[in-house]
């Protein structure tokens, strides 16, 4: 995040709020479409009950440090990448219990008291995304030239360091950090985790784009719907429900959700030029 910002000035964020319309659209994707999209699916997908509940868990936690990164990496607007990043994690500490209490009761009968810690999330809010973000703003502000000189190897860094974070999520075992998926489960989840993962990122850039906005914002909605925050569904799934099976599809959607949303962007991007 911190290289992220390096690419950002404060003109980007009051950009932002000088032009709301791309904030609100691409919150109104990611609150009320992604849940909706991932009820659709779940209700027609031949799946285990348990594990329908962790795709609406998975459609109910936003885009954290990862999609802001896909933002910046391919050209993006990252400062409303970091705006939406920011307004949803906080929003998710009331969306969250109504959508997987919703969850739980159509597809188990029961509902439970869900509550995301307060302090906890806005202390991860804080220290993982907004805190380096706006060092590297204060940087690019501070020492312009600087600013220039690392910014373009440190997105080459940050791309080797994610790719390696996946590898052990892949490869490695359980000890290790790796994620403990069986082949078996691999197979069950992975044809549905993939529709819903395509449903997300082509539905958050086809609203943008229906709601005339510019390429760059529909990058953005694209990145923001189709790269969950797979760290705060484990922790809902695992430490709040206590449900090993119930985290089982956001272990295999993030294996592969940070390519897909790549060869999107990569088509997009190319797609648009072509046109120009």
């Amino acid at each position: 995040m911190f290289g992220v910002g390096l690419s950002l000035t404060m003109r980007d964020f009051t950009r932002v709020v000088r032009y709301p319309k791309a904030l609100l659209t691409a919150l109104s994707a990611q609150m009320l479409g992604l849940p909706i999209i991932a009820f659709i699916i779940s209700l027609m997908a031949p799946l285990p009950a348990e594990l329908k509940v962790g795709l609406i868990i998975l459609a109910a936690s936003p885009g954290g440090a990862t999609s802001g990164f896909l933002t910046y990496l391919w050209r993006g607007n990252v400062a409303l990448s970091l705006s939406l990043t920011s307004i949803n994690s906080l929003l998710t500490l009331f969306s969250i219990p109504i959508v997987v209490n919703l969850g739980l009761r159509v597809f188990l009968g029961k509902s439970t008291e869900l509550h995301l810690p307060f302090l906890d999330t806005v202390s991860h809010i804080f220290f993982i995304t907004i805190i380096p973000a706006f060092l590297g703003v204060w940087v690019r502000k501070r020492y312009p030239y600087t600013a220039d000189l690392i910014s373009k190897p440190a997105k080459y860094v940050m791309l080797v360091l994610l790719a390696v974070v996946f590898c052990i999520k892949l490869f490695a075992g359980e000890n290790q950090g790796g994620s403990g998926i069986t082949i078996e489960d691999f197979i069950r989840i992975t044809p549905i985790a993939l529709f819903q993962n395509a449903s997300c990122l082509f539905f958050g850039y086809f609203f943008m784009k229906w709601m005339g906005l510019d390429h760059p914002s529909r990058i953005t909605a694209a990145m923001e719907s189709g790269v969950q925050n797979t760290t705060l569904a484990f922790l809902i799934a695992s430490s709040m429900l206590g449900n090993q099976e119930m985290v089982k599809p956001a272990l295999v959607y993030s294996l592969y959700s940070f390519w897909t949303a790549c060869l999107f962007a990569f088509t997009a991007n190319r797609i648009a030029e072509g046109k120009r």
